[in-house]
């Protein structure tokens, strides 16, 4: 790998590992659509520009039925989801339980048919992950809500299929496009659910600048860097960053946080990263799109 593309990807492992802990930070003080809207609004002020500089939109608006189901999945739901979920859990648990994704990707291409596609190594994956899951929950009895981990899996299955839409519906379209009118389009909706939820002071300065980290660093500029990130190292070697996210997350959680990473949370993560590397192993050279455990999902394209 070069320099650059070292230097791409640690950028990357940071920047899609420090949204739980600014979600923690921000859903104290404001709720979690007042978080989304900020964030979204944000985001695609950053990127509709260049979006519109750089593609032809009306390329997207036709297939504009599949941008809102993409939108929905990936950003509307999961976000004020896991805004919510981190009311009740640690940043650290949030991003050990999201590096589950892959697995339920896997799970959902042997429940829509795609069976043949998961071979045995690919089976033995899915046990090991869920092993882990259970391993990183119960070793967090303190922290652990019943709602909060239901909406987690909302989430979790949100980044599933999101990405699958993504690919298989919007494909060939330029993601930068996807992403803006997607980004803009939840800024619409939760604009009028914000309304009635604003806070009645404003809120700490830690609190706003929480979100305008997640909405310009870990989202518009990470799809930008990510891009170049697929540009430098390709797509294959680039989707290693999905596995480094949570540990960024976990370790940040207990430094700046000071929440508790048990030894059985340690070893549900471990079990978690070798059961989704078994699980979305695959024997095609082309790799599955890419998914932000941050809340933003790119698809991987051929160099």
């Amino acid at each position: 790998m070069t320099r650059r593309g070292l230097v791409l990807f640690a950028l990357m492992s940071v920047i899609w590992g420090i949204p739980y802990l600014f979600i923690r930070i921000a859903v104290d003080e404001i709720t979690p659509a007042t978080l989304v809207l900020g964030r979204t609004a944000l985001a695609a002020a950053i990127l509709l520009p260049i979006a519109i500089a750089r593609t032809d939109l009306r390329r997207v608006l036709a297939r504009w039925r599949w941008v809102v189901a993409f939108a929905a999945v990936e950003i509307a739901i999961p976000w004020v989801a896991l805004g919510s979920a981190e009311q009740h859990l640690s940043s650290s648990l949030t991003g050990l339980l999201i590096a589950g994704v892959p697995l339920v990707g896997t799970a959902l291409a042997l429940a829509t048919g795609g069976a043949d596609r998961v071979s045995r190594t690919g089976l033995v994956g899915l046990l090991i992950g869920l092993v882990g899951v259970a391993g990183i929950v119960g070793g967090d009895f303190a922290t652990t809500d019943p709602t909060a981990l239901v909406q987690i899996v909302i989430v979790v299955i949100g980044y599933a299929v999101g990405p699958a839409i993504l690919a298989r519906r919007l494909g060939g379209l330029p993601t930068v496009g996807v992403m803006a009118l997607s980004l803009a389009l939840c800024a619409v909706v939760y604009a009028p659910i914000a309304a009635v939820q604003l806070p009645t002071t404003v809120p700490s300065p830690n609190v706003i600048i929480a979100v305008v980290v997640l909405a310009v660093v870990c989202t518009a500029a990470a799809f930008l860097v990510f891009a170049a990130l697929i540009d430098e190292i390709g797509p294959v070697r680039a989707t290693v960053i999905t596995y480094v996210n949570p540990a960024v997350a976990a370790i940040l959680g207990v430094l700046v946080l000071h929440e508790t990473l048990t030894p059985a949370m340690a070893l549900g993560f471990g079990l978690v990263i070798a059961g989704s590397t078994l699980a979305t192993r695959r024997p095609a050279p082309l790799a599955d799109p890419a998914l932000s455990p941050a809340g933003v999902a790119i698809p991987v394209v051929p160099d």
